[in-house]
């Protein structure tokens, strides 16, 4: 089904466990929901942002909804289950401050162990919101068969694309981080939706209440 929901969005909690992930998941989606819903807070959350990775990771958020303040955390990448107590923390002080229309997370097949504990620790603390969990495209070969899927007019995959090669300079030296990539995943989910641009970014939905 197409990503559309009643009412008026008015928050919208973004979790990604690594700076580049909410971008490349969902940025395009994110683009859209601030077209459709200007008044709409996009809650940034990042939990592995060292180094370069926290100044990349600011200025994304903000090319993508300017009015962004991430919030980022240093977790150590790769090793979030290992200090799963602690990322939970982080989990629990979200859960007091926000209650989001719609929460954008990490697939739970992902084959990144650090992604598995995010949307693990979501669907644990947020537990009577909508969310949908985005895919990340790797080597590891993890695509699956998602079914929501939200169509993007070209302007706003070309302004993805763009906003994730300008942001992450540090990332462009992998073989994987390119244009082409992105463009691709979104061409063959905009097939499968039969996106009147032909782009679109899917997404798994575990549970919905209509």
């Amino acid at each position: 089904m197409n990503l559309s929901i009643p009412g008026e969005i008015t928050q919208v909690l973004c979790l990604g466990a690594h700076s580049d992930d909410i971008e490349i998941g969902c940025g395009g989606t994110i683009l859209r929901l601030a077209e459709e819903y200007p008044h709409c807070l996009f809650h940034w959350v990042v939990f592995s942002a060292l180094g370069v990775r926290q100044e990349e990771a600011r200025s994304a958020a903000k090319l993508f909804w300017p009015p962004a303040q991430p919030v980022l955390n240093e977790f150590p990448d790769g090793f979030m289950p290992f200090v799963g107590g602690e990322v939970k923390r982080v989990f629990e002080e979200l859960k007091d401050k926000l209650s989001p229309d719609l929460i954008l997370t990490h697939n739970s097949q992902d084959a990144h162990q650090d992604h598995r504990l995010v949307c693990e620790l979501t669907w644990n603390t947020f537990r009577n919101h909508m969310i949908l969990e985005y895919e990340i495209p790797k080597y590891d070969g993890d695509m699956g068969r998602p079914s929501v899927f939200a169509p993007l007019s070209k302007p706003v995959v070309d302004k993805k694309v763009a906003n994730l090669i300008s942001a992450f300079a540090s990332q462009r030296s992998k073989s994987w981080f390119q244009s082409e990539t992105f463009l691709a995943l979104m061409r063959l989910r905009g097939m499968e939706c039969n996106s009147p641009s032909g782009y679109a970014e899917a997404f798994y939905c575990r549970k919905m209440v209509l």
